[in-house]
């Protein structure tokens, strides 16, 4: 299943970064704990290579915690400050500042030397499609200062956002790279919805994440749904449609809508915490 999906206006938005970055101490990254590589933008590290660097781990009450803790020490030992964080509920905000601190521990000194007190750290927020970042700056600053949205693309210009007299956060869209070059990548990002509907195969999808589930998390499926789990990805699909009365005129099975079921008990945690990639 190969995807691309690059909409112009993240062209736009990728210089807008560009021209933005020189303005900001730090880079907070948003990256979804269910798929902490495939879910960053190579852009990024290039983009902020001189910059301090914090990584959040977004969504991580949905991510499985075994894994959590693997993919934290994968990315400390790669030089970022990381924070685990569940934004919707506020989870991990307290160590979020405690983190800002410290990424931009050097730069507070060398302002102190210089006689310069109490500057806020600027910080550019970034990410690709709905790994919520407005959700975290909402959350954050404790006001809804940035729009939220469950589809991707909803941020579309930059905003600055004061939080307090500590930090000052520039909101930017987010952007996906023009060609994934792993193809399974754009299957993952598919997969937490960062790509929109449109253009997705829904039931090819929902056949992949059965088929992943078998092998990584095998018994949560018969578990949720009450089927034979030996059974092929497609024959599955089937008897989850019928399980939940997804059924066309004359009875037949409407495997297209048990497909959007299962993605949607996916992305939304009603199947267990599960992990699609690890370090």
């Amino acid at each position: 299943m190969n995807i691309q999906w690059y909409p112009g206006h993240m062209t736009k938005a990728r210089r807008m970064m560009q021209d933005n970055i020189k303005l900001v101490d730090l880079v907070i990254e948003l990256v979804d704990a269910r798929v902490p590589l495939s879910s960053r933008n190579p852009d990024i590290d290039e983009m902020g290579k001189n910059k301090s660097r914090l990584l959040l781990l977004n969504k991580a009450d949905l991510a499985d915690e075994r894994a959590n803790e693997l993919w934290s020490s994968y990315f400390r030992e790669k030089g970022f400050q990381v924070v685990k964080l569940d934004s919707r509920n506020r989870s991990g905000l307290k160590d979020v500042q405690a983190a800002i601190q410290e990424a931009c521990r050097e730069k507070t000194e060398r302002d102190r030397r210089r006689g310069i007190l109490n500057r806020p750290v600027r910080a550019m927020v970034a990410g690709i499609p709905n790994v919520g970042k407005s959700t975290f700056i909402n959350s954050f600053a404790g006001r809804a200062c940035a729009k939220t949205g469950n589809k991707p693309g909803v941020t579309r210009g930059a905003q600055w956002v004061r939080l307090n007299k500590q930090v000052e956060l520039l909101d930017t869209p987010g952007i996906l790279w023009p060609k994934f070059e792993d193809p399974v990548a754009g299957l993952r990002l598919a997969l937490i919805g960062s790509i929109r509907e449109e253009v997705l195969n829904t039931e090819e999808l929902a056949l992949e994440l059965l088929k992943f589930l078998k092998e990584h998390y095998r018994g949560l499926i018969q578990e949720r749904y009450g089927i034979e789990e030996e059974n092929e990805p497609a024959a599955q699909l089937q008897e989850i449609a019928e399980k939940r009365g997804c059924l066309k005129k004359g009875g037949e099975a409407d495997t297209q809508k048990a497909a959007s079921i299962l993605l949607e008990e996916f992305r939304s945690g009603k199947l267990g915490r599960i992990t699609l990639e690890m370090p």
